[in-house]
């Protein structure tokens, strides 16, 4: 039996933020092989975080910068390990292959990091993305955790053109893997709420992550005052995760924008919602949104930058706009009329079952990683930039770790 063991940047909160979905669909992929998987953190425990041990998934708290790290992977012996984000690599990476050498790395990128921030950066400038903006520490860092690893999964297609292209990372070290759901069949396309039994806009997204910030502010300055003008007894429902405390200054239900918080159960408002707003202006990967407003049968409104790598150009879901008023006469469109309104939620149907298919991936990712651990030497001969970076960590990281383990002592 393969033994995986998950080294989680935190505990997978599926109703917090499409990364906790994501993961939740690799352990479901990996749990139909049989593995014995193992999921450790050094995150604290959270009251929204999944129940791993109810779906036979060993939890195992683990310390940064602590050789009981080494003790614990020399005793657990995986034969594969992933890595859940760039930074949990930096931190573990050169632990694990001193303890075991021969234990195949994954890397989940989630997203990529650096290109969500030069994107931010750019768009804080009022600016077009530059080279120079993917050509910063941050990139340095993700990119070199890439190469080191045995193979990463990119989620988007944007991200494996930019890393074959401007960052040059051979193809064999990369694994398009998109999330994986299963179909929409007529089964569940028929429990749908129709278009007359559903009321009001949604936005929703977990507030740590900048860019839904960034669109809620948008929405409330911009966006929602020029759909308002139009349909005055409209509202906005807008939830997420971990709120700032200063969210609640947005909140203005007279003028229908509405700030809700987390939501009980994201797709139970989803679903409840007539269209989804996400006018995203920066940001990477796949936003788990818009996925699963199409889950949801919820038509939605999005910019380029949101609806990027996610339809393979197949009819989108709604509508994708970037400019403020031609994005707000979409969002009223899609909410007056019926028929525009379900088309787009046919479109929907069409790119979950098209695009997102587990049946279609799940199977490609499970062989792929058994052919690269079936001649792991040699395809670590391949990549002499990512031996070459993985001493340099080994040396720099370990000396700097034990420096830090030894200051904690006293």
């Amino acid at each position: 039996m393969i033994k995986l063991l998950i080294i989680g940047y935190v505990w997978p909160e599926p109703n917090s933020s499409a990364a906790g979905s994501r993961m939740l669909q690799l352990i479901g992929v990996f749990r139909e092989q049989g593995w014995a998987i193992t999921f450790a953190s050094p995150a604290k425990d959270s009251e929204y975080m999944t129940d791993l041990v109810k779906q036979g998934i060993q939890k195992v708290s683990i310390a940064l910068n602590d050789s009981s790290f080494d003790e614990f992977i020399a005793e657990t012996r995986p034969d594969i390990v992933l890595f859940d984000r760039f930074m949990i690599e930096e931190q573990f990476g050169w632990r694990v292959s001193k303890q075991c050498p021969q234990a195949m790395s994954v890397l989940e990128t989630v997203d990529l990091h650096c290109l969500r921030a030069a994107r931010e950066r750019a768009h804080k400038d009022g600016r077009q993305l530059e080279l120079a903006d993917l050509s910063g520490d941050l990139a340095k860092r993700e990119i070199a955790s890439i190469f080191r690893s045995d193979l990463s999964l990119i989620i988007s297609k944007k991200e494996i053109e930019l890393l074959t292209g401007t960052y040059k990372v051979g193809v064999d070290l990369i694994h398009y893997a998109p999330f994986m759901l299963d179909p929409l069949d007529r089964q569940s396309t028929d429990s749908w709420r129709s278009f007359h039994d559903r009321n009001h806009f949604i936005s929703i997204g977990n507030f740590r992550h900048a860019p839904n910030m960034d669109a809620v502010l948008y929405l409330k300055e911009i966006i929602w005052p020029r759909i308002r003008e139009q349909l005055p007894s409209a509202e906005l429902h807008v939830y997420g995760a971990y709120p700032p405390s200063t969210l609640g200054q947005l909140n203005e239900p007279s003028r229908g924008f509405c700030i809700k918080g987390r939501a009980g159960h994201s797709r139970e408002e989803m679903e409840k919602a007539r269209v989804c707003l996400a006018p995203l202006r920066f940001g990477a990967g796949i936003k788990g949104k818009l996925v699963e407003a199409m889950i949801c049968g919820t038509p939605s409104v999005t910019t380029g930058i949101g609806a990027e790598s996610m339809h393979a150009g197949l009819p989108w879901n709604g509508s994708i706009k970037d400019n403020p008023d031609e994005f707000a006469q979409a969002a009223v469109n899609l909410y007056q009329h019926k028929s525009e309104w379900y088309a787009a939620q046919v479109n929907g149907i069409a790119i979950i079952n098209n695009i997102y298919n587990i049946d279609d991936h799940g199977q490609i990712l499970v062989d792929k990683i058994n052919k690269i651990r079936e001649d792991l030497d040699n395809h670590r001969l391949n990549n002499f930039t990512g031996s070459m970076l993985k001493y340099h960590l080994l040396k720099s990281t370990e000396y700097m770790g034990r420096w830090i383990e030894a200051k904690n002592k006293y």
